[in-house]
């Protein structure tokens, strides 16, 4: 039998809560949130479980949201520090992606109240 831990990384969307979720096994290992605004999906928050820490998860995470934001046809607003380092490395998003600007800030702050 196989350690839960140690079972095949899972990105599920939940757009009802606004956030990506990897799973491995039956645990939520983290998320990434994001808000849309028009054409614009809004990430702004991601987090990893300790427990699950230096195992590439992150990576897994935001590649596979960004890869569907992309396929709805949405622009990629890298508020979040882990979105925005992931979008440095990997240049296949750079045609995606729009500037984060006082507005896409306001939207965030708008959409936690």
């Amino acid at each position: 039998m196989t350690d839960e831990l140690d079972a095949q990384p899972e990105v599920h969307s939940s757009p009802d809560s606004r956030r990506y979720e990897i799973r491995v096994g039956n645990e939520t290992a983290g998320f990434t949130q994001f808000v849309d605004s028009g054409v614009q999906r809004i990430f702004f928050h991601t987090e990893i479980d300790e427990r699950f820490a230096g195992r590439g998860l992150a990576s897994t995470l935001i590649r596979a949201a960004l890869e569907d934001t992309t396929a709805h046809d949405k622009r990629i607003v890298p508020i979040c520090p882990f979105v925005a380092g992931f979008l440095e490395k990997h240049d296949d998003f750079a045609g995606y992606v729009d500037a984060v600007t006082p507005a896409a800030q306001q939207v965030v702050i708008e959409s936690e109240h």
